[in-house]
């Protein structure tokens, strides 16, 4: 067995261990708290994720208009020609 089948059956193994204390949490231990901090971590997870994609939208430069890159190609364009290389049609 190599290292990438040794890491998905522990893998495995964590997981269905872990739905087997999950259950036995909800239905016999204190079903109400499990359930509470399950749904507070659950809307903490997507409130994090939607606060990335705010926080990277808002750090994010903005982009140039497509005036601003012809205009740049066009000057661009005039140099190389002004080089003798020729224009593309």
């Amino acid at each position: 067995m190599d290292r990438d089948q040794l890491a998905g059956a522990v893998l495995l193994s964590v997981c269905l261990g872990s739905i087997c204390i999950y259950f036995w949490l909800v239905f016999f231990a204190a079903p109400l708290l499990v359930l509470q901090i399950t749904a507070f971590a659950t809307v903490t997870v997507a409130l994090l994720i939607l606060a990335w994609i705010g926080l990277t939208l808002a750090t994010t430069p903005q982009s140039k208009s497509m005036e601003e890159i012809e205009k740049e190609l066009e000057q661009e364009l005039k140099l190389a020609g002004g080089q003798g290389q020729t224009k593309p049609e």
